[in-house]
């Protein structure tokens, strides 16, 4: 092999940070860069078919390992931001834009997407669970896969559907769903609200029309106001507070300030791979990186993840390279500590 997996974990870690354009890009700067050639490139250099033939058929089950100890280890040293809340995991879906010859990504006619479902620590601020499908896949059916024992979903109006409700609560899922206004709403039992409160309703309800889309197990749902705008949360979490459930709504703006974060600061979908296998690790690459600035931002500055600090580590990069040598200060040098946990998992 022209590229080990260590190698080609690196370059995708270097092209996630550096923003690079494309493979092409990417492997021109590992060739003609003096940082990357020495630092970052395989000791012989690296075509572009051993990197396609590495991307589009290796290294998956590897790339997956990283992430999930990286996880790990996020995990265990994030503050949790709001454990009042309980364990809460943002859950939502985000199309990539595919190429006609992605034939496996289906989406319409003349038009290629892939789709990325992905379940948020909205607590600690970290991507949990990661699914990729063709862009017509359903979202609602990864609520199950992402939800954990003991976690609560919180999704967006597109994963209403009252026998869903009905199968998460069977199932003992924890969920909180934003719902249409025009729900029909039959109220079993009201709870007290406070007049001075955001929360207008709360209550125990039965959802939809009888013997059309009724629900067949009553829920919560939660009725607050912000700005003018009423939002309605169906949840079968009763230990809240109304306050806490509108409060808990709103942290689920973390995972699409995430995706808008994700996409244009780490340049994910800049395709450099065509197959699904290829797409995904390039998905685990951007993930992988993303968790290694989570760390190294909350170990240096007790921050979350900031584009500040990821200039500041590229004009590190800028510097060292300047200065002609590579000056790796103790602690500071995040390839060096993604090196480290890679030799630490492998």
């Amino acid at each position: 092999m022209q590229m080990t997996f260590e190698e080609h974990l690196r370059a995708l870690v270097y092209f996630h940070l550096e923003e690079h354009h494309s493979a092409r890009h990417l492997l021109q700067v590992l060739e003609e860069d003096d940082f990357a050639r020495s630092a970052i490139a395989p000791e012989n250099g690296i075509k572009k078919s051993s990197f396609s033939e590495a991307t589009n058929s290796r290294g998956l089950e590897q790339f997956m390992y990283v992430y999930q100890d990286l996880q790990a280890q996020a995990s265990a040293i994030l503050p949790k931001q709001n454990p009042e809340l309980g364990d809460l995991v943002g859950i939502d879906g985000s199309l990539i834009d595919a190429t006609l010859s992605m034939h496996w990504a289906d989406y319409r006619k003349k038009s290629k997407k892939a789709k990325v479902h992905v379940g948020f620590d909205l607590n600690q601020a970290i991507p949990r669970k990661i699914y990729l499908t063709d862009g017509n896949g359903a979202e609602r059916p990864f609520v199950s896969l992402i939800l954990s024992d003991g976690q609560t979903g919180v999704m967006d109006r597109g994963y209403q559907s009252h026998k869903r409700f009905d199968q998460w609560q069977q199932d003992g899922k924890r969920f909180m769903c934003r719902i249409k206004a025009g729900t029909k709403k039959t109220i079993i039992k009201q709870n007290p609200i406070d007049p001075d409160s955001i929360v207008f309703f709360d209550a125990i309800v039965v959802l939809g029309t009888t013997e059309i889309n009724q629900t067949q197990s009553p829920l919560r749902l939660v009725g607050y106001a912000v700005d003018r705008v009423k939002y309605w949360i169906a949840t079968n979490r009763y230990d809240l507070t109304g306050e806490q459930i509108a409060a808990a709504y709103k942290l689920r703006w973390d995972i699409e300030n995430f995706f808008a974060w994700w996409k244009r600061h780490l340049k994910v979908y800049h395709l450099i791979a065509r197959s699904e296998h290829g797409l995904m690790v390039q998905i685990l690459a951007g993930l992988i990186t993303y968790l290694l600035l989570a760390i190294y931002c909350h170990q240096h500055f007790n921050e979350r993840v900031s584009i500040k600090r990821v200039r500041q580590l590229r004009i590190k990069i800028q510097n060292e390279l300047r200065a002609g040598g590579f000056y790796k200060p103790p602690d500071s040098n995040l390839k060096e500590q993604e090196l480290q946990t890679v030799n630490a998992s492998t």
